[in-house]
This record gives C-alpha cells, sequence and structure tokens, in this order.
C-alpha cells in the first residue's frame, strides 16, 4: 500500500482531475461542430458554382444524382423544386447552428437544428454510402446528441444568461 494520494485522482479545488474533464468534456465538440458547420456555410456561400440549378458542383445537380439511391427521394424532390433557395437554407441554416454552438447561445436549440441537417443530409446524399459508416453524414447526426441533450453549460452566452438570471432571483 503506498501513502498518500490514489493514483487515479488529482485535486483540483472542488473534486479529482476526472471531475474537471467531465465538466470540460463538451467544450471540444462545441468548438470542432461550431467551426466545421461555420466553415461549411460559407464555403457553400462563396462557391460560385454551388448557388446554381444546374452545372457541375451546382446543388441542382448533385441533388439529382443523389435522388433516387437517397432515403427519401420525395425529400429530394421538395429540394428540387428550387434547389437555389434550398442550397441558401442549408448555408445559413449551417451558418446559425455553427454560430450558435460556437457561442453556446441557444446551444440545445442549435444542436437540435445541426442534427436535423445531418439527418436530412444523411437520408438523402450520404444514404447510399456502402458500408454505412462511409457515409459521413451519420457520425455527425450523433455528435450533436450529447448537445441537445447537455447544452452547453460551460463558457457559453447560455451560462452567462442563466447566471445572471439567477442572481436577479435572490
Amino acid at each position: 500500500m503506498t501513502h498518500g494520494m490514489r493514483a487515479d485522482t488529482h485535486p483540483t479545488g472542488d473534486g479529482t482531475w476526472r471531475d474537471t474533464a467531465a465538466r470540460y468534456a463538451l467544450i471540444p465538440l462545441r468548438l470542432f461542430l461550431g467551426i466545421t458547420f461555420i466553415y461549411a456555410g460559407i464555403d457553400k456561400l462563396t462557391d460560385s458554382a454551388f448557388m446554381k440549378d444546374s452545372g457541375a458542383g451546382s446543388i441542382g445537380d448533385m441533388m439529382r444524382a443523389v435522388r433516387d439511391s437517397s432515403a427519401i427521394p420525395a425529400m429530394v424532390d421538395m429540394a428540387l423544386e428550387s434547389p437555389v433557395a434550398f442550397g441558401y437554407a442549408i448555408a445559413f441554416g449551417e451558418l446559425a447552428v455553427g454560430i450558435g454552438v460556437l457561442l453556446g447561445l441557444l446551444t440545445r436549440l442549435a444542436a437540435l437544428g445541426g442534427a436535423l441537417i445531418s439527418l436530412s443530409l444523411w437520408l438523402t446524399v450520404s444514404w447510399a454510402a456502402d458500408p454505412y459508416y462511409y457515409g459521413n453524414d451519420l457520425p455527425y447526426l450523433f455528435c450533436w446528441v450529447p448537445l441537445v441533450l447537455a447544452g452547453a453549460p460551460l463558457w457559453s452566452l447560455d451560462a452567462l444568461i442563466g447566471n445572471r438570471r439567477g442572481r436577479g432571483r435572490r
């Protein structure tokens, strides 16, 4: 038996290093998803070929290419009624989700939006990936789940607003 502290703990003032790690565990996920979705939105908005009904690299041609292999062709058909508007909706949705998650503002709602975007892309664009785990939208969908459930309790505008509200009630 050794003397002193247990090997698996390291006090941080209010708990073990594991407690501290658990408290901050969602921050890297928020950073990754927030930056990635902001980048994806900006990339779509600045790609001159993407926001077109047809042509190489266009949203219209991409949607037509995946229509017959998607899980829900009717969903693709709705997007094909106005591919450019759909492209802008996805791009601005990705920006809103990314900014919300990165800043921790309405984090659960932003994460739900991210999950819905990822779900819709999985059911359409990534659905035909074989094996299924080659499709990149499915892992993104499940990355959003912890943020939908837990929000952003640290380093967020949600926490700042919550703390101010709590002080005002005293």
